[in-house]
């Protein structure tokens, strides 16, 4: 199934800082603050929802469709697409601009200072869901703030069903705006975080918010997650990691096994353990797209913790 996934393709500028930041702010300072941090070690990381979604539902052999905005700075991305055989037909190259990326110092407690800038993620408006064809289910994952409602319009038009999964989007809109999502979406996907400042601005609880939708995904982190729908709750506990080296992209891994069991029809119990495993793999390994798994092994691996296979 042709899934469309709207967001972001971003580059992560990934620093570490071999000291501890409180060494260096003065707390009696702060208001004049003007420090600098020798960062020796310097990695850059392929991030962005769209992409990592697309890097995983591929890998579990779905059929991923970005709809993004880059810069001029996209060519090393546009590279390894083509060895992914992701498609970059709705891949839009924006002049004059940089892909959206972050730069992330963290020092030696794992403190992190982030500066995250958009660069061609504001024009996302300039990609439309009406020049798709084939499109049968749809992600609308963080992106310009102006892209992401009119993408969720188009989506609702189309009659095409998609997941509401605002992210670290969420803060841009007021209740007003976030009920018009939801009202739009079949379903909604959000961390615990996010959940509680959906209910505080829409004023809805998430049993209220999930009467709403097809069902509303609540990722708890080690905690597992908790889907709504139905009436009932489905309970996904956490696949335990081999080890923990880095959480980036867990959640758009998540996502993935979201969509995937979605497109074929899988009950929800499935769906969400999915996700679940995708996650605890993703966590393995630093950087959003550098963990690698085939289908057979997906398998089996859900055979051993869940006692049945997925595929």
């Amino acid at each position: 199934m042709r899934t469309l996934i709207c967001g972001s393709i971003a580059y992560d500028n990934i620093m570490v800082f071999q000291d501890h930041f409180k060494n260096h702010i003065l707390p009696e300072k702060i208001h004049v603050l003007n420090v600098a941090f020798l960062v020796p070690e310097m990695r850059r990381e392929f991030g962005g929802c769209a992409s990592n979604i697309a890097y995983n539902l591929k890998m579990l052999g779905g059929d991923p469709v970005m709809m993004a905005t880059v810069g001029d700075d996209y060519a090393p991305y546009a590279a390894r697409f083509d060895q992914l055989s992701l498609t970059q037909q709705h891949v839009l190259q924006v002049p004059e601009t940089f892909t959206a990326q972050a730069f992330i110092t963290t020092d030696l407690d794992d403190n992190q200072i982030t500066a995250f800038h958009p660069g061609a993620m504001n024009f996302s408006h300039l990609n439309s869901v009406k020049e798709t064809q084939g499109i049968r289910l749809g992600i609308i994952a963080p992106d310009g703030r102006d892209g992401m409602m009119q993408h969720a319009r188009e989506f609702h038009a189309a009659g095409i069903p998609f997941i509401f999964d605002p992210g670290q989007g969420l803060p841009m809109y007021n209740g007003e705006e976030l009920l018009s999502f939801v009202d739009q979406a079949d379903y909604i996907a959000v961390n615990d975080y996010e959940g509680e400042l959906l209910q505080e601005r829409t004023g809805l609880s998430l049993e209220s918010l999930a009467k709403k939708a097809k069902a509303l995904i609540v990722t708890l982190g080690a905690q597992g997650s908790v889907i709504y729908a139905g009436g009932k709750q489905y309970q996904i506990p956490c696949v335990k990691p081999k080890e923990i080296i880095d959480p980036t992209g867990c959640g758009d891994a998540y996502r993935a096994g979201l969509l995937y069991g979605i497109a074929h029809g899988f009950d929800w119990q499935t769906t969400g353990q999915l996700g679940s495993l995708l996650g605890s793999l993703k966590i393995t390994c630093r950087g959003a797209q550098n963990h690698r798994f085939t289908r057979d092994e997906i398998d089996q691996l859900y055979l051993e913790n869940f006692g049945t296979r997925v595929f």
